[in-house]
């Protein structure tokens, strides 16, 4: 599968959680808080290299991928190198914002809207400390809906579909900025000895 055709698999794929994301929310009124970046700053989270080919493409055929990798090989900060804080002390603020937002991976996507099983199987929502303690009547909605079976969007459920655009891609679980550096690494490659792609440039 050449790398547009899974540039657009994983497109679709947001496409579909973002519309089961809005429809969660609008049955329980979770919503992030405004501003509020707290859960950009953790150090470990983790991401696939294949949740991020859809920004390293845009990079790409925007002639920015270049200076994006060397950008993340030169900056040893574990943050997620699109999170723009409004203060310069990440822990004390925590308030930022993605300065990719549309091109931000499933696991930005997910955290706060998704459920995980536990060892028993059972569904738990996967949500920050500020939405359980500031959104208490939209949390016990959520609970709510998880203990009726209802649908809620699952992580490994999504995981298992990225696995179906790209096993390999989708299968390695790496800090944030390692995993949109190897995507930008496999755009790059892809394309080193191939015609660049006949695209508008994208703003």
């Amino acid at each position: 599968m050449s790398i547009v055709r899974k540039v657009r698999a994983v497109e679709r794929l947001f496409g579909r959680l973002d519309a089961e994301i809005q429809s969660f929310q609008s049955c329980t009124g979770l919503h992030c808080i405004s501003g509020c970046g707290k859960c950009c700053t953790k150090a470990d989270i983790e991401a696939t290299p294949l949740e991020f080919l859809p920004l390293a493409f845009h990079w790409f055929i925007n002639h920015q991928a270049e200076a994006m990798l060397e950008q993340l090989e030169n900056d040893p900060s574990p943050i997620c190198t699109l999170y723009a804080p409004l203060s310069s002390d990440l822990h004390l603020n925590g308030q930022g914002s993605c300065v990719n937002y549309p091109y931000r991976g499933l696991i930005c996507r997910l955290f706060g809207y998704g459920a995980s099983r536990d060892k028993f199987g059972e569904l738990k929502l996967v949500t920050c400390k500020l939405i359980k303690e500031q959104q208490v009547e939209s949390y016990e909605k959520a609970m709510a809906l998880l203990n009726q079976k209802e649908y809620v969007p699952v992580f490994t459920d999504y995981y298992k579909k990225l696995m179906q655009i790209d096993f390999k891609l989708a299968n390695q679980y790496l800090p944030v900025n390692e995993a949109i550096s190897l995507a930008l690494e496999t755009v790059l490659s892809y394309y080193a000895y191939r015609p660049f792609p006949r695209m508008r440039k994208v703003a």
